[in-house]
């Protein structure tokens, strides 16, 4: 689809829909948030019918945004770049606070909801595929476990790196086990724990009721030399803008990278970098250790976004 399409397309949608819903999806690096931007902005600047002009706000659907004081590593948006449009759920937890796909379903439902009755178009923006999912699919989700459960998989994770918790998953659990890598381990921690709770599979406790809204789901197709050139640049780009101080600074405020924001890719990878620096290894080779480490698992993540998003036939695809 080309612009101009998508403009028309937009223009479509939002002349019939009474509860809209735009969504912009696609892979880490791929330009959501330019897009998101394009999108609000031109939302607000068409005069609909005798309602005017209306406006977009956009709602942030990237688990890692929604944490203070980690900017960098996370590509959060700066004000100058929010071009006066109104965002949501961004800075909005500490990076010791655990966040569950629960809380964000309650807590975006309540936004956009917000966002309609004020005569707004919600434009929900990001990459993190279950939280998207739990607002454009309805998920009835399964509840937390207790925070001993919690623990104690985590250990049985941490004992081998989830070698034989992925494996005992695959036994109870295959469909979920195939759709899961054996080093996401949020993701095989999580179905294990819902296994443990209901003794069934996810797919018989976590069901989709559908969306309550009228959606338009943009999502932006990047070739894979492309997107991993882009990986690179931009891995280097916030390396050079003071990434590594950035993780010095959450140490230095006492953050470990045992806190649920510190999981954000490439935090932990800095972490270790740190350590070796500060125990005299080499700083070159060190540096190119760290930057291959952290564009291998960008490029894995973006690899299983595009992996779940694949087959949605409501995902309406630009190029990037």
């Amino acid at each position: 689809m080309k612009d101009s399409d998508l403009l028309r397309t937009l223009d479509v949608f939002l002349g019939g829909a009474k509860k809209p819903l735009v969504v912009v999806l696609g892979p880490t690096a791929s330009g959501k948030t330019s897009l998101s931007i394009k999108i609000a902005n031109y939302v607000g600047a068409v005069p609909r019918g005798d309602t005017g002009a209306l406006r977009g706000e956009i709602v942030n659907s990237d688990s890692r945004q929604l944490y203070r004081l980690l900017d960098i590593g996370t590509a959060k948006i700066s004000e100058e770049e929010m071009e006066g449009v109104k965002h949501h759920l961004i800075d909005v937890k500490d990076p010791g606070e655990e966040v569950t796909v629960g809380w964000y379903q309650k807590e975006t439902t309540q936004i956009i909801d917000e966002i309609h009755k004020k005569g707004s178009v919600p434009v929900l923006t990001g990459g993190s595929m279950l939280y998207i999912s739990s607002i454009v699919d309805g998920l009835t989700l399964a509840e937390s476990p207790d925070l001993e459960m919690h623990r104690r998989l985590e250990d049985e994770y941490d004992e081998n790196d989830g070698e034989l918790l992925y494996k005992k998953l695959q036994k109870v659990d295959p469909d979920t086990a195939a759709n899961i890598h054996k080093n996401n381990k949020p993701y095989v921690i999580r179905a294990m724990e819902i296994y443990e709770m209901h003794n069934a599979p996810k797919k018989e406790v976590v069901r989709k009721k559908g969306c309550e809204y009228e959606l338009l789901m943009i999502g932006i197709d990047v070739s894979r030399d492309i997107l991993l050139k882009r990986i690179e640049e931009r891995t280097e780009l916030m390396l050079e803008n003071g990434w590594i101080e950035e993780v010095r600074e959450l140490l230095r405020l006492g953050y470990s990278e045992s806190d649920p924001g510190m999981k954000s890719c490439g935090y932990r990878e800095i972490i270790q970098y740190i350590r070796e620096i500060d125990a005299d290894a080499d700083p070159e080779f060190a540096m190119e250790t760290l930057k291959k480490a952290i564009i291998t698992k960008t490029r894995q993540y973006a690899k299983r976004q595009m992996t779940w998003w694949r087959n949605d036939d409501r995902i309406k695809w630009i190029s990037g």
